[in-house]
């Protein structure tokens, strides 16, 4: 069959096909040698031997790359491209387009914000790494001799930021000190750093691994961790005395465009600030109704404060200790990947572990892909911070149904491999979301309590919607923002006030769970109107996360086809 699909192929088709995928190869072997691939997820972060560069010669070199390979897209006939290749043309297009948008803006000067950074990264890395051979070692501390100098040249870049007064608001930077603390330790032993190189694979000889562990030690403690004292140093002396004073971004010059080009790196989408907030305030309204129809059912005497007080005080709403907590987010995930096959009729062959996570909450970190790696889904083994009625959603979101699923299902793709790192915000957190709502359509949340924890966590997302677009565009004060969750959802206030200071320091981005899954919600209810009996949940599903990760009017265009196909069956 494929020689005489080549055949009927116009020569045309076959010149602009093999152009584009000429283009995608040299731009993947140039992000290769450059260690920097544009919109991938930060927490699947590993590191390759050197390290990018980050000074400003380093910068204009991969804009001008970037700028040849949009002048070099221009010249290819997009009509002329099989239906697949028009995907790859127009996804490959939309990522260096907005590569071109994000080098006129500053995301280079904001490399921290108040809850992780490079530096964060940078040490948890060694965890998600498959490092099962004397030439993974070497090449981990090929990286860990490099981090003192990309260590500089991230601190060169937020002093560029200090005298364009692109810098973060003080107040919410406070605890940003206590990330970098965390890895200034008196002995190379105690460092995470140091963990692969004292659990190796019992297949490295001895000689080779006292090698390895000496210069190991060598390196944190001359290398690593005076990088790190130097970044705690310059946060602590120079940064947080220059913090802007307004917590928007909007009150520094330019900060107008600069969050709606963040509206629209992070959601996908044009939607203004003004119209995203409305979309907010109207969710808060139905979700908070949904939210008092539970109270009443499970009998509670008292208003809809008294009730959060009353769970996030309850016993019953906390694990006895760590293993317990890991033991029931186990049991959970296990229950519904049995549930999978009637929600989906592809699932992948990548499992998941399950881990505790190193004080940043939960998260989840793709597999490499390769077969080396699992994914794994982090969560925080804090058990007054993780409470058992939001174990539910959370575990749907970041395992299965959610990031997991989707991840894995990407990787084992047939296509280019530029797509398969990447990472579109709205699309991914929105898929989370989406799935969390989709664990009560399976039979979970049998729970009133916990059902009301899914509420919780869809409410903290509107919340989002307002208090994002409220604190960046209308002038919010933190207190303002912090008020406005606290009278909405369960959370403590020390999670509000940790949630605000992330909303503050990393402007949009929190907008992409809710604008993501409402932007599939919508799809699905248009595909079931249109399609009737002939609507498949299986099918529906697997087309909207069978593409990989996709920016928001793709992934409608998409669906919309896969409607008309559907139709005429």
């Amino acid at each position: 069959m494929w020689p005489l699909i080549i055949v009927l192929l116009s020569p045309q088709v076959a010149s602009q096909g093999g152009d584009l995928h000429q283009l995608l190869d040299s731009h993947w072997q140039q992000s290769l040698k450059e260690q920097v691939f544009f919109r991938m997820d930060s927490d699947a972060w590993r590191p390759d031997g050197r390290l990018a560069e980050w000074t400003p010669a380093a910068r204009a070199r991969r804009r001008a790359f970037n700028q040849s390979i949009l002048e070099q897209l221009a010249k290819i006939d997009v009509s002329t491209l099989s239906a697949e290749d028009q995907i790859n043309y127009r996804i490959f297009k939309y990522e260096r387009e907005t590569e071109a948008e994000s080098n006129r803006f500053f995301d280079h000067m904001f490399p921290i914000n108040s809850l992780f950074g490079y530096h964060t990264y940078f040490a948890e890395a060694p965890a998600n790494m498959s490092l099962r051979t004397v030439t993974d070692l070497e090449k981990l501390l090929i990286s860990y001799a490099d981090f003192p100098r990309f260590n500089r040249e991230h601190i060169a870049a937020m002093r560029e930021g200090i005298a364009a007064g692109m810098t973060q608001y003080g107040p919410s930077m406070r605890g940003v000190a206590a990330t970098i603390q965390a890895h200034i330790v008196d002995q190379a032993e105690q460092s995470l750093f140091y963990q692969p190189f004292a659990q190796m694979p019992s297949s490295i000889d001895e000689n080779k691994r006292v090698n390895l562990q000496q210069r190991a030690r060598d390196l944190i403690q001359v290398q690593v961790i005076p990088a790190y004292r130097e970044l705690l140093s310059f946060i602590n002396d120079e940064y947080l005395p220059k913090g802007r004073e307004k917590a928007g971004i909007s009150s520094v010059a330019g900060g107008n465009d600069y969050y709606q080009y963040l509206i629209r790196y992070y959601t996908t989408t044009d939607l203004t600030p003004e119209s995203i907030h409305q979309t907010g305030l109207g969710e808060v309204k139905r979700i908070r109704g949904e939210m008092e129809q539970i109270i009443q059912v499970v009998h509670f005497k008292g208003d809809f404060k008294a009730f959060l007080h009353h769970l996030r005080t309850r016993p019953e709403s906390f694990a006895a200790d760590a293993e317990d907590l890991l033991e029931k987010a186990a049991l959970i995930t296990r229950r519904m990947d049995a549930a999978l096959p009637t929600l989906f009729s592809y699932l992948p062959r990548s499992p998941y572990a399950i881990k505790p996570s190193s004080g940043r909450g939960a998260y989840y970190v793709a597999s490499t892909g390769d077969g080396t790696t699992p994914g794994t889904y982090f969560i925080s083994t804090d058990v007054r911070s993780q409470p058992l009625y939001n174990l539910e959603a959370l575990s749907f979101h970041e395992a299965v149904p959610g990031h997991h699923l989707q991840s894995a299902i990407a990787l084992e793709q047939d296509m280019p491999a530029f797509r398969k790192p990447l990472y579109h915000a709205a699309f991914g957190e929105g898929w989370g979301l989406y799935s969390e709502r989709l664990g009560k359509e399976a039979g979970f949340y049998k729970d009133a309590y916990s059902d009301f924890g899914r509420l919780t966590y869809e409410m903290w997302r509107a919340c989002r919607l307002v208090v994002d677009t409220g604190i960046h565009a209308n002038g919010w004060t933190r207190q303002q923002a912090i008020d406005f969750i606290m009278e909405n959802t369960a959370l403590t206030e020390a999670e509000v006030t940790s949630e605000v200071d992330r909303y503050i320091t990393w402007p949009a981005q929190a907008l992409a769970y809710k604008i993501g899954e409402l932007r599939i919600r919508a799809l699905r209810t248009e595909a079931e109107q249109a399609l009737g009996d002939r609507f498949d949940l299986r099918t529906f599903h697997d087309q909207v996360i069978g593409h990989g990760s996709l920016p928001i009017a793709v992934l409608e265009d998409l669906i919309r086809e896969w409607i008309k196909i559907r139709r005429k069956l």
